[in-house]
This record gives C-alpha cells, structure tokens and sequence, in this order.
C-alpha cells in the first residue's frame, strides 16, 4: 500500500496530534454548546412568550371584572331594579361614557323581555324576547354576575360578550337581569396594539377564546366568534381546562408555530399566543447551521487524518496481527510474513519498537509454553486426588520433575507440637525427614523466612551463606549444598512450604523460581481441597452420626420403605413395639411390621383393616391404635407421607408412629377436671341452697339454735368452697410457673399444729409429732409449709379413716429437713404410687373411708414442695401409708422466683 505521507518521530504524538485531539474534543465541544444553548433559547423564548400570555389575560380578566363589577352596582339601584326608565337612561348613560368598550346598557324582565335600552337608536329591541340567551339562563340559577359567550348583538350588530348581574327581590324572586355588552373589537384593538409593538418578531399572532372556543379577540377581526379550530391546533382545549404551558404544533394552514397558552380562570376563557418556529427558534437555528458547518469541516478533516493513520498505523498494526496470533498458538510465522516484519521492524518509531518486541516474544513465548505445558501436566496430577498423603506425594514428584532435583519435601506447622515439620519427603532420609523440627521462631531458617516474607528464598550454597551457618551441619549429613523455598498460600491448611535441595552450589534462575512459584499456587489448592475434603468428610461423618442418634432416640416410631413396600430404615423404638431386630426388620415387608404391631391392640382385625387401608390410600392419611405394652396402655396414631427427590418424584414412603398416650391423659384430665369441679361444687351449693331457703321459708319460725346450726352448716360449705377455689388456683399458679415463694424461718411445731388445726381431723384420730432435737433453723415459705401439711394430713383422714392414728415426723438428712406423714390405714397400691401425685388423679374411691376431693391436694403438695426445691415421695410399710417430703436448708430468708413445678415433674 502506497505511504503518501511519512511522520518519522513519536507514533503517540501522530495520534494525538492528528485526531484525538483536533477531532473529538472539538466535535464534542460544539455538540455540547449546540444542547447547551439551544436549550436556553428555547426556554428563554418559551418564558417570554408565556409570560405575555399571563399579561394579556391578567389584563383582559381585569376589564371583563370591571364590567361585571359595573353590573353588580346596577343591579343595586332602586331605578333599576324598578324598571324606571328615567333612572336608567340617566344611569346607563354614565357607564357608557365611562366605559368605551362597552356599547349598550339594557334590562331585561323576569321572562327575558327587553324592558329597555341605552342607547336607544338607532335601531330598538324593546319588547324583544331575549330568554333563549345562555346569560338569561345562566341568570335564572346564579345570583353573581357573570359574563357570557360571543356573539353579534341584534340591537348594535357588532360582535360582543355580555356581562350581566341577576335581579332578585328581598325573597330572591328573579326579577330579570341588567347587563352590558363589551365590544370585543375593543379587545381585538388591543391585541393589535400588542402585535405593532412586536413587528420585530414576524408571524407573532395573539388570540383570546371564550368558554365556548370562540376567538373573541383577534386583530383581524374578520375572525371573530370564528370556531378555533379554523385558525388554531386543538391545543385550545388545553387553556380551556385551565392549563398553562408551551408546545410545537402544526396549525391548520400546516405551518409549525409555537404556541403558548395561559387560561383566565375566573371566566373561563383562555389566551393563546403563536409564533412560526422559524422566528421564534431563528438565533438556534443559526447557531445550528454553524454546528453543523463545523461539524463536517472537522470530520473532513478526521477523514484526513483516519487516511494517515491508516497508512502509518493501521496498516502495519494489521499485518503484526496475524503473525501475533500465530505466535500465541505457537505456530510458525510464514517466510514471506517474515520478511515484512523484519523490514517494518527497521522503522524507528514506535511501530518498529512494537515489532521487534512482537519478535522477541516469539523466542519468550515458545520457552514459555514448553513450561506451562510442563506445569499443566504436573498441575493435573497434583489435583486428581483428594487423598491429603497422596496430594502431598505428588507434589513432590511433579517438583522434581519440573526442576530436575532429586531432593525435595513440604514442611507444615504441627498445630499440636507446635513446630513446623516434614509431612511428605522426597530423596531425604528417613532420619532426618522424622528428626526435623523448626520453630517458627527460628530467624535462620529458609522455611521460616520464606513464609514471613511470603516469597522464595533461596541459599545457593550452604557453605558460604552466613544465614545458614546454624543449618549447615543438617546439610553435610544430609548431602545438599543449595536449597529453595517456596511459600504455600494455604487459608484452610496449616502454614506449608514447598523445599527443593541440590546437591551442588546451584543458583536457582528467575525462570525457574517463577516456575515453582506457578506450580506452588497450583499445589496450595490441592492441599486446601483435600484438607477441606478431610474436614467435611469428618463433619458429615459426625452429623450423620448426630442425625442416627437422633432418630434413634425419638419415642415415636420411623419406617421409611421404597416403593415396592419393603423397609429400608427404621429406629429403634419400630423394633420395640414390633418386637424385631434391626437385621429382621431390614427388607422386611411394612405390612408384616406394621401387623406384628397390631396384635397387641384390644381390637387387632379392626385395626389391620384400619392400617390396610392406610397403606393402600382409601382411607384418611392416619389411623389410632390402642397397645398395651409391659402392664401400661399406649396410644399410638399412624401417619403415613411421602418421600420425594429433589425434583420431587416419589422414591419412596414414610410412616410415623406418633405416642398421643400424653394427649389421651390430658383429655382424660380435663374430664376430671370438669366432672370433679361440678360434682365438689355441686354438693356445698346444695348444701347452702338449702339451708338459706329453709331460713328464708315464711311459713315456720326457727328457733336461734337451728338458725346458728343452719349459719354455721353454710359457712363450713362456703369454707370448702373457698379451699376447692384456693386449691385450684393454686395448681393454676404452680403449673403456670408464676408461684413467689417468701422465705422466712418456721417454727416446725407451730406450723405442723397450725396444719393439724386445720386439717377435717375427726375426734376418734389419733394424731402425733415427733421432731428431731437440734435442728437448725429453715427458712421456707411458712403458709406454703403448712398447706404441704395439711393436705398430706386431710388424705390420711380421708383414706385411714376417722378411727385413724396419723403420725408426723421430722428429721434431719444431710443438708434437707425430711418430714414424713404417716397413717394405719390400708395404705397405697404399688402401682398408684407415682400417680397419685398427678393433678386431679384419685386411687379408686372405694377405699376412701371419707367422701373424696378434686384429687389436688398431693399434686398441690409436689408443686409446692419442688418449688421449695426438695422432692416428694410415697415410702413403703408394713400397714398404712407414708409419703415424706424433703425442703433444703438454706441459710438466708428471701423470696424466690417463679418455680415451674409441675411442668419440670411431667
């Protein structure tokens, strides 16, 4: 290609210089200025067009509220409102000598009739019915003035708009209207005084529209009550809604103008001022037309300059292209291409530079892609495994073989040992890759200095290297003479370097350095994915294990089978009730499990009807069953569910065994509940019932004995009442967890009397107590104390018997005081010994030699005793019951908080 012009210097300054500089900026700049003030000038004329706009309708609004003004005075005149036509004529004659722009003066009766008019010629429309007019009708429903559209008045033949202002007597009768018409000539003058002082401006155009759009005001008055949209684009009904603003449009005639519009509110009329955008826009446009002119000057001229850089740049920058390509993929450059490069290398600019460096990257490049051809192959072997030891051997291996060394190892901090040591060796012996040991104190070492500086290092030869004097004794035995240290960048692994040793005075060149470094990085993330390999694997080891032993602690039964029905995991607790070991329930058939299950159910083929069902998805997703296991009855709800993969496609089938026998007791309580607090409520309330309607019967006369007897029967009732009501709020308080202890020392015996006091001893019992000499004080919640008490001792009498001795005892047992409530009764089956301590629970109420309670008083006691913090229990004897109860010895008074008693019992 031929060179018609030749720059023999900088290449950068022939770019910059000849089309960065000249072309862009400028163009950018002149692109900027156009926007820049292009948009001034259309908001300046915009602001002022509207602006005029505003005038004109300030100015035209306040005539039109003169004239409105004027009729509302009128409308106030006895003349007027009279109809005297002497009046009117001397009236209306003053306005319209005050008022130029108004023609004609007239009143109109309540039905639209011309009563009169000023002037009066030369032509009249006395008598004139004038009720089809919009301003009579506005009229009739207004009581302001108001003005009306345009229109040719049949008395003057002139276009005008009427302001008129209704009549009304004192009770608001319409009585007519009086008005004025205003020569919109008038109007029109004045538009054209306001187009003369703007001639500068060709085409300006001002025009004012009432309600109706008509143009009412124009300076060629040929257009008056014309339509707008004869002369005018529909942006008319925008200033008719009030709005104000600017906009480009074609008007009729196809001619672009610039309108600006600005509504007179008060009447509803509106002002519309236009221009051609040609006038308006003229200083842009011109400015524009320089723009453009420079524009294409400037961008001739970069066409110019492109044609030079072509010549000089593009081109020989075309022809390196091909051959650097060829270069990157370490292909042969073709002789002819290199005959042109060697001559575009001759040049003395920069592309010559750039060639002879293209060249010289050749030689590197090669060189280069034998070694990362080397490192990629050593590379792929290092991470093909995840085995840590193996991942380690390897890089040993592939260092060797990189540099060509026989001796090599990885040194690691030993985290327990707190040393650094070899965790993988190569060429090294046995001894020395188990003896050695650094601390990571130790200033001279290479490892040491290789991983604080987290760069190689480097000893060419230990025997003249002052820094490895204390280390050079190692090397004679060990048979190196140099050595080099690699950093491993390790997050997750311990602090790592990788050593490769020499057996002679060897400097390790840049290259190679820089080579090991490459193959270190690699190496560094093969020991991170298999140390994070080794650590997951772990993790998940331990959450599985966590995960088995959790299932397998669960009380409700897990089988989980595959879809053709066979079990393929089940926990511990399916063994227990099906009676199978894991080895007999794996791949066994759920049906069989389920149906060993079943037979220790009451109703088994009710049930295995039930569950078959459930298997075979014709019945509801659950079934109860009832078991009794070892003495004790279980319930159990079978559910079943479904067992998806991850795009939620069945694999197989699950189903629980949920224990609902805790449910069950607390139905069976609340019906304890609600039967026990009914019948124990009952039977005081028929009690006082009774006895209060007997003293209030009319027809006999008791006596101040019976009537004491009656009181005092209704008050023992009101007491039991009053206990049954305390009991239950107490239970509600310990079981809630909201119970406040205070704490204050006790005197035993007085409390136990108190107790005893209080308790429905009968006068056959025999009652004792027996308490322990010297004991040390305790600090208990006295009342609480005596509560414990009396409820063990009121259920002694109501199952010994009033015949009954009951005895109370109290000692000391290490750091608690033991009280212990005993009777000769016929004592407590074994198998009601934990039970009767739950909440509205009874032993059977045959052996009750008393009529028997709510079944709170012992469940009140464990409340209160655990709240104390101590411990109650039933002791067994040769005849009778006894249940002792133990409360700490503190050493202070004080309150406790809340104690959730009951619920940390269940």
């Amino acid at each position: 290609m031929k060179r018609w012009f030749r720059f023999h210097h900088d290449l950068g300054l022939q770019l910059f210089a000849l089309y960065l500089l000249l072309i862009i900026p400028f163009l950018a700049a002149l692109w900027l200025f156009d926007l820049t003030v292009g948009e001034r000038i259309q908001n300046d004329v915009a602001t002022n067009d509207l602006s005029l706009a505003r005038a004109i309708a300030q100015e035209t609004e306040l005539s039109i509220s003169n004239a409105l003004a004027v009729v509302k005075v009128l409308a106030g005149y006895p003349g007027v409102i009279a109809a005297d036509t002497a009046s009117m004529d001397e009236l209306f004659a003053i306005v319209l000598n005050a008022r130029p722009n108004v023609n004609l003066v007239y009143r109109l009766d309540a039905d639209g009739m011309m009563l009169y008019h000023y002037p009066v010629g030369p032509g009249s429309t006395v008598g004139v019915d004038f009720s089809f007019r919009d301003y009579y009708q506005g009229a009739l429903q207004s009581n302001e003035p108001l003005v009306s559209r345009g229109r040719i008045s049949p008395t003057t033949e002139q276009a005008v708009a009427t302001a008129v202002m209704p009549i009304r007597s004192a009770d608001g009768s319409f009585l007519g209207l009086v008005g004025t018409n205003i020569r919109l000539e008038s109007l029109s003058d004045t538009l054209s005084a306001i187009v003369s002082e703007h001639q500068a401006e060709e085409g300006l155009q001002l025009a004012i529209l009432d309600s109706s759009a008509q143009i009412i005001a124009y300076p060629d008055h040929e257009l008056l009550l014309q339509p707008a949209s004869n002369v005018l684009p529909e942006i008319y009904e925008r200033v008719l809604a009030g709005e104000s603003g600017t906009i480009t449009s074609i008007n009729p005639s196809d001619e672009e103008r610039l309108y600006t519009y600005a509504p007179i509110p008060d009447i509803g009329w509106g002002v519309i001022v236009s221009r051609p955008t040609s006038s308006a826009f003229s200083t842009q446009i011109f400015l524009r037309r320089i723009v453009i002119v420079a524009a294409g000057t400037f961008f001739l001229i970069g066409l110019f300059f492109w044609r030079m850089l072509n010549l000089r740049v593009i081109a020989p920058i075309e022809r390196l292209a091909p051959t650097s390509e060829a270069i990157g993929i370490n292909k042969p450059i073709r002789p002819e291409d290199r005959l042109i490069l060697e001559a575009q290398a001759n040049r003395k600019d920069q592309v010559g530079d750039l060639t002879r460096a293209i060249l010289k990257m050749e030689v590197l490049i090669a060189d280069r892609m034998r070694e990362q051809s080397t490192l990629l192959e050593t590379s792929t072997a290092v991470v093909s495994s995840l085995d840590l030891r193996t991942v380690l051997d390897r890089i040993l291996e592939q260092a060797s073989r990189l540099l060509d060394v026989r001796m090599s190892a990885i040194i690691a901090l030993d985290e327990k040992a707190g040393a650094f040591r070899i965790r993988a060796s190569r060429g090294l012996s046995s001894q020395f890759a188990e003896q050695l040991s650094i601390q990571p104190t130790e200033p001279s070492s290479v490892t040491m200095r290789a991983l604080h500086s987290r760069e190689p290092i480097q000893v060419s030869d230990t025997e003249t290297d002052p820094s490895y004097t204390p280390q050079r004794p190692r090397a004679r035995a060990e048979g190196y003479r140099a050595i080099l240290a690699v950093p491993l960048n390790t997050q997750y692994a311990p602090p790592t370097a990788l050593l490769v040793f020499h057996p002679k005075p060897h400097e390790f060149p840049h290259n190679e350095i820089q080579l090991l470094s490459n193959f270190a990085n690699q190496a560094a993330m093969a020991i991170e994915n298999a140390v994070l390999y080794e650590r997951s694997d772990t993790r998940l080891q331990e959450q599985t294990r966590r995960l088995e032993a959790l299932i397998q602690s669960m009380q409700d039964g897990l089988i989980l089978s595959n879809l053709m029905g066979s079990v393929v995991y089940t926990n511990r607790r399916v063994g227990e009730l099906a009676e199978l070991s894991p080895e007999e329930l794996a791949g066994a058939p759920v049906e069989m499990v389920l149906s060993r299950i079943v037979e220790k159910a009451g109703d088994p083929e009710s049930i295995h009807k039930g569950v078959k069902k459930l298997l075979e998805r014709t019945s509801s997703r659950w079934v109860e069953l009832t078991l009794l296991l070892l003495g004790h009855t279980v319930h159990l709800r079978l559910d079943t569910f479904d067992v998806t993969d991850v795009n939620n496609i069945p694999i197989g089938r699950g189903l629980i065994l949920h224990d609902i026998t805790a449910d069950h007791e607390l139905d069976r309580m609340k019906s304890n509940l609600v039967s026990t607090v009914s019948h124990e409520l009952r039977t005081p309330l028929a009690a006082i019932k009774g006895y209060v309607s007997t003293l209030l019967a009319d027809d006999v006369e008791w006596d101040k004995d019976s009537q004491r007897e009656f009181l005092s029967i209704i008050s023992d009732e009101s007491d039991r009442l009053t206990g049954l009501v305390n009991n239950l709020l107490d239970l509600s308080r310990i079981e809630a967890g909201s119970l406040t202890l205070l704490r204050d020392e006790c005197n035993l015996e007085e409390s136990i009397r108190r107790a005893a006091g209080q308790a429905q001893l009968q006068p056959g019992n025999r009652f004792e107590v027996q308490i322990e000499a010297g004991l040390p004080p305790l600090f208990a919640d006295c009342p609480r104390l005596e509560t414990i008490i009396r409820n063990l001792i009121e259920n002694s009498v109501k199952y010994a018997g009033e015949h009954a001795a009951i005895y109370v005892e109290v000692n000391r047992q290490g750091e608690q005081i033991v009280f212990r409530v005993s009777d000769d009764g016929p004592g407590i089956p074994e198998n009601e010994s934990q039970r009767i301590f739950e909440s509205f629970y009874q032993v059977n109420a045959s052996l009750a030699r008393i009529s028997s309670g709510a079944g709170l008083g012992l469940a009140i006691c464990q409340g209160l005793v655990r709240a104390h913090g101590g411990e109650i229990w039933v002791e067994k004897q040769n005849r009778g019951a006894r249940i002792a109860f133990s409360i700490p010895l503190t050493s202070t008074a004080g309150s406790i908080k809340p104690y959730d008693s009951i619920k940390a019992a269940k």
